[in-house]
């Protein structure tokens, strides 16, 4: 068995830096992998894949350019003659429907997102009955695909892209005296809310609501919205936002807070919440994505997305008590433990392959 695995690019952060394990259970399961990215973008996710020792192949030139992508994809997948072509993310499955059609080659995409854009939501409608397995990221994006594309249960999976590290570092309890450490981990996009959330600090404020502690905000990523977020954090008089920019060790990043922020607008799986409650940190998430299926009240507030009052109740409630999130954290932690556990993880991408062998697929 030899299997394409088509990235859209090996940017840091999202689907990316899983690859590596994904790819380890093709390979325990006999399979040969190469993996194919039709642009590089930032390329940090690009040092894990080699050494975990995969031969990527990276198109270089225009991201936008997709014609371009197509026909650099067709002469490689010429070249490679793969029995099996697993696609992740849109852009990177069209193109690869598009090209399993043209070789006569079984293709599997995965969805990592609960929001398409309207033209390629449209294109993989056109395209729903090609792929031989369709697989969601999570409960959410599955339950969506299978409605959204009318995928029949046999065609449908779910294998969550996060596999919890027992070894990874833990934070720390606020300690009375300590600025209390607020924090998230994300592109400075629209979609990820951090607008909201400084909204949410001017409804604070307007409310006369005083924190008994002090607290700062770190969020680190990179991305468009960086100068509107300082903007705005001058115009609402909050001096304790900081943007640290890319870290190269998220997980450290994690275990210097005591209570992680997602106020996403639309999300997929979100792997930073889970890397945060697998730090032992309480969160304070937007109900999109699986983000709801994983967050119970015991471990963390659930609010509406786009709704600054309830994001603000939320945070109003973590800072008025701050001696509670160590707990909360400890429980956050209980929930992602067995739930996203090394076999699970496993066992959830051999459960697949053995589908797809006893449908003579592969």
């Amino acid at each position: 068995m030899k299997i394409a695995y088509i990235i859209d690019s090996v940017e840091g952060g999202g689907v990316a830096l899983p690859a590596p394990a994904v790819i380890q259970v093709f390979r325990n399961a006999g399979a040969h992998v190469e993996v194919f990215v039709l642009t590089r973008r930032d390329g940090r996710s690009l040092p894990s894949m080699l050494t975990a020792g995969l031969k990527v192949h990276i198109r270089e030139g225009k991201e936008l350019n997709l014609w371009a992508a197509y026909n650099w994809l067709d002469n490689e997948l010429i070249s490679y003659q793969p029995t099996l072509i697993w696609t992740s993310l849109t852009r990177a499955t069209i193109i690869g429907l598009l090209l399993g059609r043209r070789a006569n080659v079984p293709v599997v995409c995965w969805q990592h997102n609960a929001f398409l854009k309207s033209f390629r939501r449209f294109l993989l409608w056109l395209l729903r009955s090609q792929p031989v397995m369709w697989v969601g990221d999570s409960d959410m994006v599955a339950a969506l695909t299978a409605t959204r594309f009318d995928v029949p249960a046999e065609r449908m999976a779910c294998w969550p892209l996060f596999s919890v590290d027992t070894d990874a570092p833990q934070a720390m309890p606020w300690q009375l005296g300590q600025n209390l450490r607020l924090g998230s981990l994300g592109r400075l996009h629209r979609q990820k809310g951090y607008d909201l959330l400084l909204d949410a600090l001017d409804i604070l404020k307007q409310r006369g609501f005083v924190s008994p502690v002090k607290f700062e905000i770190a969020i680190a990523g990179e991305g468009r919205d960086k100068a509107k977020l300082i903007a705005k954090a001058m115009k609402i008089g909050f001096t304790g936002l900081q943007l640290v920019g890319f870290v190269s060790q998220p997980k450290e990043f994690l275990a210097s807070l005591h209570l992680y922020i997602q106020p996403s607008r639309y999300e997929g799986f979100c792997i930073a919440m889970h890397e945060a409650m697998q730090a032992g940190l309480p969160v304070i998430a937007s109900t999109v994505g699986q983000m709801p299926y994983t967050v119970d009240p015991g471990s963390g507030w659930l609010v509406p997305p786009d709704d600054v009052n309830a994001l603000a109740d939320a945070l109003a409630d973590a800072l008025s008590h701050p001696e509670k999130l160590a707990a909360m954290g400890q429980a956050a932690k209980a929930r992602v433990f067995p739930r996203y556990s090394a076999e699970a993880f496993k066992n959830a991408g051999e459960s697949i392959l053995d589908r797809l062998r006893l449908r003579g697929v592969i």
